[in-house]
């Protein structure tokens, strides 16, 4: 496989997901630390942790329109290159008020990435493909969160949390030499691209340039489309609840050391790791069987999604850490086996170029579970001083959103009084 050009890229997208967990799940794992040294509540927290997603949100839509127009490989540049340096300018934080401008724009550097990603994989891969790469592409982001913490808790107890910052932030920018000099934005633009390779991955696909038949504002008022981004705020709660919470949930209410918390909560990050990895294959393989890809896609979601609804409720009634660490990490291998349906019924569903738009649009909306889930969360740990509630709102927000999409999501529908007459 890795012959071939377009799985070394999505290998390189794979260690760009690593890095970009690890960057984002750093200030989690660091949290007792820098609560501690400039004075934080559980509230302030709170703040902090949503702070990332106030610039995170609104750049997954440009950076996904950015895409559409200056093509994918430019975008991830500059993205990269962003959130790169302002990581490592975390480590200057002094006060809550820095720490919160620095997370501002830190998210801004990393909204783009996920859009651009789908906007790749959709110039690069043949339809077949796509759910499959979006999968491999997408999987380096729960192993970049199992390796923060222990990567982040050793240098952050060795040499301080200040440090730790420094120290990922010079990996992103490697990384950032290495894609200017491997990707293209098409396959025709590469020369290690064989004639065989290239014409494998244009057989299915509409071709590039020209007009869009739709306007973006056409499919943004889709229920297919809104129904998946409802779904996805419902992913993206668990995830933001388990990425900025669940580290001081185990410190906080099951008492672990820092040391301890680092190590143990690889294990959900590790299931999740395998999740996203499979669940692209495991949409690719049964759209096959079933001879219909988006029906295979809505089926993996919906069945994966409600599956880890539950278990995250279910994991907040837990009174030991062994059983909460256990459905948790069934929570997250389920949440992550749905991780590339989300973008891949966008590419089942949406023409190819309007991909980065509304992509952009959908992560979007289930980025507002970022700004949402983690200020929720605090607040209700400040005043009940128990986790239990937070997680069973998780469950029941991801429940609605497999709902929806198992009623509402369908192939793709085309308007005539919505085409466009220009590009």
């Amino acid at each position: 496989m890795l012959r071939n050009v377009r799985w070394q890229l999505a290998s390189l997208l794979f260690l760009a997901g690593v890095i970009n967990y690890l960057d984002r799940a750093a200030l989690s794992v660091a949290a007792p630390l820098i609560t501690t040294d400039l004075g934080l509540d559980p509230a302030q927290l709170g703040v902090v942790f949503s702070s990332f997603f106030f610039g995170y949100t609104i750049f997954c839509f440009i950076g996904g329109a950015a895409a559409d127009r200056y093509g994918p490989r430019l975008v991830l540049i500059v993205a990269m290159t962003l959130w790169s340096i302002f990581c490592g300018l975390t480590s200057l934080a002094y006060s809550v008020g820095s720490l919160l401008i620095l997370r501002i724009v830190f998210g801004m550097g990393e909204g783009p990435f996920n859009t651009t990603m789908a906007k790749f994989v959709s110039n690069w891969f043949p339809r077949a493909e796509q759910a499959s790469a979006i999968g491999i592409a997408n999987a380096g982001t729960p192993l970049g969160g199992a390796i923060a913490g222990p990567i982040v808790g050793f240098v952050a107890i060795t040499f301080g949390w200040r440090i730790s910052f420094v120290v990922i932030a010079a990996i992103g920018l490697a990384w950032v030499l290495l894609w200017a000099l491997s990707a293209t934005d098409r396959p025709a633009q590469h020369r290690r691209v064989s004639e065989a390779e290239r014409r494998e991955i244009e057989k299915d696909q509409e071709p590039a340039g020209g007009q869009a038949r739709q306007s973006l504002a056409f499919y943004l008022s889709q229920p297919a489309v809104l129904s998946t981004a409802i779904a996805f705020f419902g992913y993206s709660y668990i995830l933001y609840f388990f990425l900025t919470w669940f580290p001081s949930y185990l410190t906080m209410a099951q008492h672990l050391s820092i040391k301890d918390m680092a190590v143990v909560s690889v294990i959900p990050w590790s299931l999740g790791f395998l999740g996203l990895a499979s669940g692209g294959f495991v949409c690719d393989r049964l759209g096959q069987r079933l001879g219909n890809q988006l029906a295979a896609r809505k089926l993996v979601m919906v069945v994966s999604l409600l599956v880890a609804a539950a278990m995250v409720a279910l994991a907040g009634t837990a009174s030991t850490v062994e059983v909460a660490v256990g459905l948790m990490a069934v929570s997250v291998f389920f949440m992550y086996l749905s991780g590339s349906t989300y973008w891949s019924i966008i590419l089942a569903i949406v023409e190819p170029r309007r991909i980065g738009g509304v992509a952009g649009f959908v992560h979007l909306i289930a980025n507002l579970a970022g700004i949402v889930a983690p200020i929720v969360t605090g607040f209700f740990v400040e005043k009940s001083g128990s986790f239990t509630s937070a997680f069973v709102l998780a469950g029941g927000i991801a429940t609605m959103g497999a709902l929806l999409v198992a009623f509402l999501v369908r192939e793709r529908q085309e308007s005539p009084r919505h085409v466009e007459t220009r590009s």
